[in-house]
């Protein structure tokens, strides 16, 4: 599943959102994306700057629940890992 992130949505969210509709699952069933990686560094490594400009570039691939996320600047990648 390729996604934008929603400019309005903090990118955490995002993966957590695109990563349960891959799974087929409740987010609330879902291990907490705390447990893989801070959300709050994921947010501040693509959110908007202080100043408020946009950031460019920047790529993180991890893996979530079971899945293979990759965040690169504004596009979100999901893909059910093989078992």
């Amino acid at each position: 599943m390729d996604t934008e992130i929603e400019s309005d949505e903090q990118v955490s969210t995002s993966v957590v959102r695109a990563v349960s509709a891959v799974e087929g699952r409740d987010p609330m069933t879902m291990r907490p994306l705390m447990d893989v990686l801070d959300p709050d560094a994921l947010d501040g490594l693509f959110g908007d700057r202080a100043d408020g400009s946009p950031r460019t570039g920047g790529r993180l691939t991890f893996e979530y629940s079971d899945s293979r996320v990759t965040v690169e600047g504004e596009y979100l990648t999901v893909e059910r890992r093989e078992n």
